[in-house]
């Protein structure tokens, strides 16, 4: 018996932390991160210029992030013209990385959005610290905090 209670009480010890790593990130954060990243997209102001949505998706991620998601490819232009559907693809994806990211940085919330910010410019977790992609991750945290600090409403949140 006394063994048995040792066990429980071990057991019940390591709970918090089983559920700490498996802390999924929120309809808020993947939100604020959806619209950091569309506010931080590079302007080309190149009318065929290869990159679909606000977001700017190359077409060849499109079409895997859109099986992943949808579990159906959808087209440039679908994505291009259903600004309802591009977000929904890209919260999708953004809610798949934040959770990765949270996880490799112990919930680091900040750490795990500039993962996030380098993996979406350059496909990589790591290595945007200097340069056009450590500007690029510095302006996605700070629009990120930006939509963090705005109050939280029911029509804001986007479910995936």
């Amino acid at each position: 018996m006394r063994l048995l209670v040792g066990g429980i009480i071990f057991s019940l010890g390591f709970l918090p932390s089983l559920a700490q790593a498996q802390k999924q990130v929120s309809d808020y954060q993947v939100s604020a991160m959806v619209e950091a990243l569309r506010l931080a997209a590079p302007k080309t102001d190149t009318i065929n210029d290869g990159l679909y949505s606000a977001w700017q998706v190359k077409p060849e991620t499109l079409k895997s992030w859109s099986k992943y998601c949808l579990k159906k490819e959808v087209t440039p232009t679908q994505f291009e013209n259903n600004p309802t559907l591009a977000r929904q693809v890209v919260s999708c994806i953004m809610r798949r990385e934040l959770n990765n990211q949270y996880s490799a940085h112990q919930n680091n919330e900040i750490a795990a959005v500039r993962g996030v910010a380098c993996w979406w410019m350059t496909g990589n977790y790591t290595g945007c610290k200097n340069g056009f992609t450590g500007a690029y991750v510095q302006k996605v945290v700070g629009y990120y905090q930006q939509q963090r600090s705005k109050p939280v409403s029911n029509t804001s949140q986007v479910k995936s």
